[in-house]
């Protein structure tokens, strides 16, 4: 058990696990919480978790932790770790189960006034264009050679299938497409469940939602992103579906054996991992790049349903009524980046498992209007709570391998959440403070309620006075649609 007077205490925010805490830890853990947050975790296992993925082979630097922070597989979720590349190990459990799970921002100049009688016309279309819940099908049917070529060609499929814009690509992370993704290394069984759910939302804490621009913190930064105070924008989250389980259910498998055969020790068999350069591991990032393309993928057809929805809606009512994209980012992955460590400029593999991508100014693969001001960093609330969008800064380059959190993060479980509140409770609080709420069952909706979240203002707050990420806009929920 570990306890608040074995970290050492950086600053308001920050607190380190020292790597003479354990034997076996190969870095140390850098935790971003302030004291009240850290209290929030210790009743679950995530510093026991974090301690444990300080252990893996070729890991550099530090293992880092958000303040969304809370126990997950493997690696708590909140968690960063990079290993070095080639030699070092990727890790299925420290990117997670719903590979690219991740957010998209869409801009709109619909003012809020102007909508407020068409909303809830809004949110039953755009419950109907946009299929959420367990094992739904989406909206595209495909057959295996063309799901192969999704997953090799990501949002750059959508696109030549009419899906969308090439601005929105510009605006993706990584151009809506990872290279070196590798189809034969995905199992039949997880194509047969992909080939049905593109154009889908999922359940969980999926949702598309559609917000309010409710307080601009960065005027400059919330032009070059067409967010206007008191217009609509439209937030889609979710990932890579059945497809992208299968895939990590399949490797976690694969690698049980696999670490035996490398001789690799392990304090928790969750944090099976195999070499970069070893078959097993090249095959599993082959395999994992397909999966992010999948949902790459699905969220640019998502997000060409939601337009439709929109046009149905607004066309002909309000003059400016189309979706513009802000950025589409994920907070489930493996990346292969350069960052200085130590002095020193390695190239690494970047694991974030729910965590987010914040690079800085003048980073390499950010669309020219994000250049000077940093890449956009999309935090979603939890349900009938506030979301945020911040930027990167030189800070995360130099400190977090260009990272920060990727929501609230959990205090309560699924199970207890379902417990404690219900459903239709909670729907007819959410309809009294004027949200609109579309939800496949009630059951769903109690274990995505606020009271099971921390508060995202304070996560936000912690990550922005560490030096992270910047303050861009403050969004707040009028409608939502969950699975």
């Amino acid at each position: 058990m570990i306890r608040i007077q074995d970290l050492t205490h950086i600053s308001d925010t920050e607190w380190e696990i020292p790597q003479s805490f354990r034997p076996d830890m190969r870095v140390p853990v850098r935790i971003f919480a302030t004291r009240e947050l850290l209290e929030q975790v210790m009743q679950d296992k995530s510093l026991e978790q974090a301690v444990n993925s300080a252990t893996l082979p070729g890991l550099v630097g530090r293992a880092l932790v958000m303040p969304d922070m809370h126990q997950g597989y493997g690696f708590p979720i909140g968690g960063v770790a990079a290993t070095v590349f080639p030699q070092g190990v990727v890790s299925p459990g420290g990117i997670g189960y719903d590979i690219n799970c991740g957010v998209r921002l869409l801009a709109s100049g619909v003012e809020l006034d102007a909508a407020r009688p068409h909303l809830d016309e809004l949110a039953t279309r755009l419950d109907q264009a946009c299929p959420s819940g367990v094992g739904t099908e989406g909206v595209v049917r495909l057959t295996v050679p063309e799901l192969e070529r999704l997953l090799r060609e990501g949002s750059r499929w959508a696109l030549r299938n009419g899906y969308g814009a090439e601005r929105d690509l510009l605006r993706t992370e990584e151009g809506g497409c990872l290279e070196g993704a590798d189809p034969g290394k995905v199992s039949e069984r997880a194509k047969g469940r992909g080939c049905q759910q593109i154009g889908s939302v999922g359940a969980g804490n999926h949702f598309v939602e559609v917000d309010v621009v409710e307080t601009i913190f960065d005027p400059g930064a919330a032009r070059a992103m067409d967010l206007r105070e008191g217009c609509l924008a439209l937030q889609i989250h979710c990932g890579s579906r059945g497809l992208g389980h299968q895939v990590c259910t399949d490797y976690v498998q694969s690698f049980q054996a696999a670490v035996q055969r490398y001789g690799i020790q392990l304090p928790d068999r969750e944090l099976v991992c195999a070499p970069m350069d070893s078959p097993e591991g090249a095959a599993y990032l082959g395999a994992m790049r397909a999966a992010a393309n999948f949902a790459f993928a699905n969220r640019q057809v998502l997000a060409h349903s939601a337009r439709g929805a929109f046009e149905q809606t607004f066309a002909g009512i309000v003059k400016d009524w189309r979706l513009t994209q802000v950025y589409d980012i994920a907070h489930n992955m493996g990346k292969l980046e350069t960052h200085t460590i130590d002095g020193e400029r390695l190239k690494v593999c970047v694991h974030r498992k729910g965590a987010t991508r914040a690079f800085g100014p003048g980073a390499p693969g950010l669309p020219p209007e994000y250049e000077a001001i940093g890449q956009p960093v999309l935090v979603p609330g939890s349900m009938g709570t506030a979301s945020w969008v911040l930027v990167g800064t030189e800070e995360s380059m130099a400190r977090t391998f260009g990272s920060t959190c990727h929501g609230a993060g959990r205090t309560m479980s699924r199970a207890r959440a379902k417990h404690e509140v219900r459903g239709d409770a909670l729907r007819q609080e959410l309809e009294g403070r004027g949200i609109r709420v579309r939800a496949g069952s009630m059951a769903g909706l109690a274990e995505e309620a606020p009271q099971a979240y921390k508060d995202v203002d304070r996560v936000v707050e912690t990550v922005c006075r560490a030096g992270i990420v910047g303050k861009v806009a403050r969004l707040r929920p009028v409608a939502v649609v969950k699975g």
